[in-house]
C-alpha cells in the first residue's frame, strides 16, 4: 500500500497562548521546588512541555473514550510498564486463566519479543518492563485472544522457555551481588537476571504466528494519540517507531518571577475536638498545636506557551499505521480539532485540588497557519516590568503578541493572520481597540 500523502493548504498549524495562574504548583523537580529557566538575564517559572504533553494527551484520551469530541469513538493509546498485567489480566477474566499462569506466560511472550524486565525475584517491578510502551489500549486484549487461541503450543513453549530462563538466570547470578536499592527497584532500573541478557540464542524461538501476532497487537495502527505524540521503542527492533506530528514547547513566564514558600498548618479534628470539650485550662494546653506543619511552594504569573502541529506528518503517521486515504483525512481533521481543544483546555493535575488550577482559561490563544513553525518566545526576551511599562503584564503581553505578530506576517508570504480567541473582557476590549476581531469559539481555531 503507498503511503504517499498529499496536503492541500499549509503543513502547519502555530499554537500560541498566554495565561495568568496564582499560586499553582503544575510541575516541580526532584527537591518539590518549582522549575525555573533564566531567559533575558532573569529568571523566569517554567512549565515543562512533558507536563503539557501528557496532560493533554489524556484530556484527549478521556473525552475519546466518553464518547466526546472530535475523536469520539476513534482508537486511543495507553502508555505503560505494565502490558504483562493487563494481558494477564484479560487471560483471567476473557478466558479463565489462573492468575499464576496467565503473568508467567504473557510475561513469556512479551520477553521473547526483545523487551526487558525488572528482577524476577522481586514482585513489585518483575512483571514490569523497563521501559514505558506506548500501544493502542486493546494490545493487552488482542495478545491474550491469540495466546488462548494457541494456547497449547504456547503453553508447551513457555513451560520451556520459563524453565531455560531460570536456569540461566541462576547460573549467572554472581556471589555477593550488591543489594539493590528501594528507588532502583521501583523504577525497575535494576538490571534482570533474565536470559535474554545473555543467553538468548539458547532460548526457545517464538512461534512466528505468535511474533507477528503480538508485535501487530503493539504496532501503533489507529491509536490517534500515538500518531499525534509519537513514540521511541528501541527495545524491539521490528515494532515501529513513530516521529510524533506535534511540537511542544516549555512554557515560560513573561515577566521576572520568583515562587512563594507558603507556610501551611493542618489541624487534628481529633485533638481541637478534645480541646473544645475540655474541662480545664490542663487539658486545653495538652491539645495545643497544630497536628501538622510545612512548607509548600507556589508560583504566580504571566505565561507563554506554544505548540505546533505538522498536518502532513499526522497524515503520514495514520496512512503508515494502515487507515485509508480518506480514512487517514477524516481521522486528520478530527485530531487537530482535538488537539486544539486540548491545547486550551487541558492542564496539568499536580496540586489541583489544593490550587484549583485546572480552572484557569487562557487569556489569548493566536493560532495561524504557515509553511514551516513559529515560535514567538523572542517576544518575551526583554522581561515585562509592570511598573515600569504601566500595567498589568497580562494585558501587556498580549499588546507584546500580538504586534509582533504582525510584524512577522508583513514581512513572510508563508504564515496567515490567523485566528485569536479570549476569554478575558479586558483583553477583548484591547482587541476592539486594536480593530482585531476574535472568535468565539475553540472549534473556530482550526483553518
Amino acid at each position: 500500500m503507498s503511503t504517499h500523502v498529499a496536503l492541500t493548504g499549509h503543513q502547519f498549524l502555530s499554537l500560541h497562548l498566554l495565561e495568568t495562574l496564582v499560586a499553582v504548583l503544575p510541575v516541580r523537580d526532584e527537591n518539590g521546588a518549582p522549575k525555573a529557566i533564566v531567559y533575558g538575564g532573569v529568571e523566569r517559572h517554567m512549565i515543562t512541555s512533558q507536563a503539557r504533553r501528557r496532560a493533554e494527551r489524556v484530556y484527549s484520551r478521556d473525552r475519546a473514550n466518553a464518547q466526546k469530541g472530535a475523536l469520539a469513538g476513534h482508537t486511543m493509546g495507553v502508555r505503560t510498564r505494565e502490558w504483562a498485567l493487563v494481558t494477564a489480566r484479560a487471560l483471567e477474566t476473557r478466558h479463565g486463566w489462573t492468575t499464576e499462569q496467565a503473568r508467567a506466560t504473557a510475561r513469556a511472550v512479551l520477553q521473547a519479543i526483545g523487551l526487558k524486565f525488572g528482577d524476577p525475584a522481586k514482585p513489585t517491578v518483575a512483571n514490569l518492563t523497563k521501559v514505558l510502551l506506548f500501544a493502542p489500549a486493546d494490545a493487552g486484549d488482542r495478545i491474550a485472544d491469540h495466546i488462548n487461541t494457541e494456547r497449547a503450543a504456547i503453553d508447551a513453549w513457555a513451560e520451556q522457555y520459563i524453565t531455560q530462563s531460570e536456569a540461566a538466570a541462576a547460573a549467572k547470578k554472581p556471589k555477593g551481588r550488591r543489594k539493590s536499592s528501594p528507588q532502583e527497584e521501583e523504577a525497575g532500573t535494576v538490571e534482570a537476571d533474565t536470559a535474554t541478557d545473555t543467553a538468548e540464542g539458547k532460548l526457545p524461538t517464538l512461534p512466528r504466528t505468535t511474533r507477528e501476532a503480538i508485535l501487530t497487537a503493539l504496532a501503533p495502527r489507529d491509536a490517534i494519540d500515538i500518531a499525534l505524540y509519537g513514540r521511541f521503542l528501541a527495545e524491539i527492533a521490528d515494532s515501529p517507531n513513530v516521529d510524533g506530528a506535534i511540537q511542544s514547547s516549555h512554557a515560560f513566564t513573561v515577566h521576572e518571577a520568583e515562587h512563594t514558600d507558603d507556610f501551611y498548618a493542618a489541624a487534628d479534628d481529633a485533638k481541637l475536638n478534645r480541646k473544645s470539650n475540655a474541662l480545664d485550662f490542663l487539658d486545653a494546653a495538652d491539645d495545643s498545636g497544630a497536628g501538622m506543619t510545612g512548607y509548600q511552594s507556589l508560583i504566580s504569573g504571566t505565561f507563554y506557551r506554544h505548540a505546533v502541529l505538522d498536518r502532513l506528518r499526522l497524515r503520514q503517521n495514520l496512512r503508515a499505521a494502515g487507515m485509508s486515504e480518506q480514512d487517514a483525512e477524516s481521522a486528520a481533521v478530527a485530531a487537530e480539532g482535538e488537539f486544539v481543544s486540548a491545547f486550551v483546555n487541558a492542564f496539568p493535575q499536580a496540586k489541583k485540588n489544593s490550587t484549583a488550577s485546572t480552572g484557569a482559561l487562557p487569556a489569548l490563544v493566536l493560532a495561524f497557519d504557515g509553511d514551516r513553525p513559529f515560535n514567538y518566545a523572542a517576544a518575551f526576551q526583554k522581561p515585562i516590568d509592570e511598573v515600569a511599562d504601566g500595567g498589568p503584564a497580562g494585558e501587556l503581553a498580549v499588546r507584546r503578541l500580538l504586534t509582533h505578530h504582525d510584524f512577522v506576517c508583513r514581512r513572510r508570504d508563508d504564515i496567515t493572520v490567523g485566528r485569536i480567541l479570549t476569554y478575558e473582557p479586558a483583553i477583548h476590549a484591547i482587541l476592539q481597540e486594536l480593530g482585531v476581531k476574535d472568535v468565539q469559539s475553540v472549534e473556530e481555531l482550526t483553518a
